[in-house]
């Protein structure tokens, strides 16, 4: 089993930047990506980021690129999102997801169903 928490969230203004964290544990060796996905109240659960362990790709959801950066450090098992331009509408519970499988065609990364592990969520809010 891979343990999975995120941290850092909060309130900021738009424009304004924040970076969450997500610290993993347990049998990470299991692990062959990690991602970011964020819900928004009375809306789906949508894909944000993800990286591959190696960090030698990462691919971003349309509505956060050039304004969102995934990365990773894996001498401490945590994969960061540094959220920067932030809009009201980027307000959500940002949630770190595992998955086992490698594999960087967008349809794998992007959905829910492909990751094995899910953290608790930390809120992100974005006042106007």
């Amino acid at each position: 089993q891979v343990q999975l928490v995120e941290s850092g969230g909060g309130l900021v203004q738009a424009g304004g930047s924040l970076r969450v964290s997500c610290v993993a544990s347990g049998r990470t060796f299991n692990m062959a990506a990690m991602g970011w996905f964020r819900q928004a109240p009375g809306k789906e659960r949508e894909f944000v980021a993800d990286i591959t362990w190696s960090g030698d790709s990462t691919y971003y959801a349309d509505s956060v690129k050039g304004r969102f950066t995934i990365s990773r450090d894996n001498g401490k098992n945590t994969v960061y999102l540094q959220m920067n331009s932030l809009k009201p509408e980027d307000t959500a519970v940002y949630y770190c997801a595992a998955r086992r499988q490698y594999g960087t065609i967008y349809l794998l990364r992007s959905r829910p169903s492909s990751y094995d592990w899910w953290g608790q969520g930390t809120l992100v809010t974005v006042s106007s």
